[in-house]
């Protein structure tokens, strides 16, 4: 039987699966998917159409399955559904034993409901007989798919590299606890950016954050970007927790918290390629919003707006940012606070605002300021609010 025009059904749409999906694409194969955890962004990413698993199984030519075994998995696949599977349908299970039903698939083939399976794990392992080894429509082997020369220098190279990002602190994509999976190219340049951001919305808060939302505007909307929202979470609580935060334990530390998070995407982006916008409520009522970009072929992060402040000035490691009434002089006025305190100001940005009298002035510097500094500036210019920004990794 050829592969080309037939329709292949993903049970598991994870690490394995996604890559069983680009090889089959080349076969010129339809693909179909079930997978309870699969956004419609990563699916699309794939080229799979998501149904349910009924769906799956009456149009599917070939089902092959890639879930883990949990309690919920074992036997999901059995009588019943190789009866709504499509006539004559092949079933691969190289995933673990037990998700499929053997005896059930075994009686389907004999009964010719089912055409063929292909069966590399077993209920029993190593495995004992089975009627599946009888029947000439089913290929079977002893759970070695894998075990080539290659595969097992890889795995042991995959495992180390894995490790050392872990030990760095920095996101290892294939943890099993981490949400998302395999990282678009386009959305990797995003990640620092959003741990960033983050780190700029703590600095702006007055009290505990309640609620989070991490929104994702323009091309790489339609990407699985469910990392950005672990990155900002990363950046939210990596100045104020004394255990090091990670990739892993950042949503725990919401969810300890009680601060609601969410994830926002939206194709359309105004003003750049791509902009991420994070937005935090506080436990006093206090509303923060910051946005930024990466810009370039040298991936220069910028911050594009604070608290509804349009701007674009480079997200560098020092920052101060004052709100105060727009008028005359405050630029003079900052840079002498500033250089009576031998600050240096690299670059800075004033947005006026488009709803009142107020203006927002961002300032990069040559160097951390110290609160004391900050406050003696800010007063200087009658500052409404103000904030000194480190994101420094020392």
């Amino acid at each position: 039987m050829e592969l080309y025009e037939k329709t292949l059904g993903i049970v598991g749409l994870g690490r394995i699966g996604s890559l069983v999906a680009e090889r089959a694409k080349a076969f010129g194969m339809r693909l179909v998917g079930y997978d309870p955890y699969i956004t419609q962004a990563r699916a699309a990413q794939m080229g799979v159409e998501v149904v349910d698993l009924p769906g799956l199984l009456a149009v599917s030519d070939f089902v092959t399955v890639h879930m883990p075994k949990t309690p919920e998995t074992i036997g999901m696949i059995s009588t019943e559904e190789f009866k709504a599977a499509k006539s004559g349908a092949r079933f691969i299970n190289v995933a673990r034993g037990g998700i499929i039903d053997e005896d059930a698939l075994a009686e389907a083939i004999a009964a010719g409901e089912v055409g063929g399976a292909g069966i590399d794990v077993w209920n029993t392992e190593p495995p004992e007989h089975s009627a599946l080894m009888e029947l000439d429509a089913v290929n079977v082997t002893p759970h070695l798919g894998a075990s080539t020369a290659e595969a097992q220098e890889k795995a042991g190279v995959a495992v180390a590299k894995s490790v050392r990002k872990a030990l760095a602190g920095e996101l290892v994509p294939d943890a099993v606890n981490v949400a998302g999976g395999a990282i678009h190219e386009d959305v990797r340049p995003g990640i620092p950016l959003a741990e960033r951001l983050g780190r700029v919305v703590n600095s702006l808060a007055n009290s505990s954050v309640t609620h989070f939302k991490v929104e994702v505007n323009g091309e790489i909307a339609d990407k699985d970007v469910s990392v950005l929202k672990l990155s900002a979470l990363k950046g939210l609580f990596k100045d104020v927790v004394s255990d090091q935060v990670s990739y892993v334990n950042a949503p725990l530390l919401a969810e300890e918290r009680g601060i609601g998070v969410e994830l926002v995407t939206d194709p359309y982006c105004e003003s750049f390629r791509n902009v991420t916008r994070l937005t935090a409520t506080t436990s006093e009522g206090q509303r923060i919003s910051v946005s930024g970009t990466v810009t370039g072929p040298k991936l220069v992060q910028k911050l594009t707006e604070v608290n509804d402040f349009d701007l674009e000035i480079e997200l560098t490691d020092n920052l101060l940012i004052f709100r105060y009434e727009d008028r005359p002089g405050i630029i003079g006025q900052l840079g002498q606070a500033l250089g009576a305190n031998d600050i240096n100001i690299a670059g800075m940005q004033v947005s006026p605002s488009a709803t009142d009298n107020d203006a927002l002035s961002v300032l990069a510097v040559d160097s951390a300021v110290s609160e004391e500094v900050v406050k003696a500036v800010a007063g200087a210019v009658n500052a409404s609010a103000f904030s000194g920004v480190s994101l420094s990794e020392d």
